[in-house]
């Protein structure tokens, strides 16, 4: 995990992500998936730039299938993220930086600059 990242689990998923205040951006992925180690430092930095404002977690389809298949997760890195307790967004694949703020960002609530 990274240091503004947090682990998903079949059993914390629904406090962690479901009941979460704010919205969360599950990033489902495994060790073996090479896509997934390359989307994995962009995750963790939209994770820095809405601290506060975005929660991020992390969910190893591997060893914990139980979520993933109960959303329909089939390819991975499949990032998708929840609010209010319902998923509004799914990206799947590899994506470049800016495609996952535009997709994410959309969602936050957001001070204007």
């Amino acid at each position: 995990m990274g240091q503004y990242t947090f682990e998903v689990t079949d059993d914390n998923f629904q406090t962690e992500v479901l009941k979460s205040e704010i919205p969360v951006l599950v990033d489902f992925w495994a060790e073996w998936c090479g896509p997934c180690k390359m989307i994995a430092p962009l995750v963790d930095e939209l994770a820095k730039k809405y601290e506060g404002k975005l929660r991020v977690g992390k969910m190893d389809v591997d060893a914990e299938p139980n979520v993933s298949q109960m959303y329909g997760v089939q390819g991975i890195p499949t990032l998708i993220l929840f609010k209010n307790g319902q998923p509004v967004q799914q990206i799947v694949g590899y994506k470049t930086r800016d495609q996952l703020d535009s997709a994410i960002s959309k969602h936050l609530v957001l001070e204007k600059a």
